[in-house]
């Protein structure tokens, strides 16, 4: 990979934390906090892939909560 790559490469995962922190920051503003929040390793390993931004896991509770946050929000 040559200079213009890695600094595209490192461009899309800059972007895939600020999305990531976007997103927990708009989630902590409702109450919903996921704790496995976080970029997608094996994307951020691929050559090929776009760096991802990995959801992770939550209880049921939670997934609850955001599923009614929205639903809400379509409804607006």
């Amino acid at each position: 990979m040559g200079t213009a790559g890695r600094e595209t490469a490192v461009d899309e995962i800059r972007d895939a934390r600020a999305a990531r922190d976007e997103l927990q920051a708009a989630l902590a503003a409702v109450d919903v906090r996921l704790p496995s929040l976080g970029l997608d390793l094996v994307s951020l390993a691929s050559p090929h892939l776009p760096p991802l931004v990995d959801l992770g896991r939550c209880r049921p509770d939670v997934a609850r909560r955001l599923a009614s946050i929205l639903r809400g929000a379509a409804t607006r």
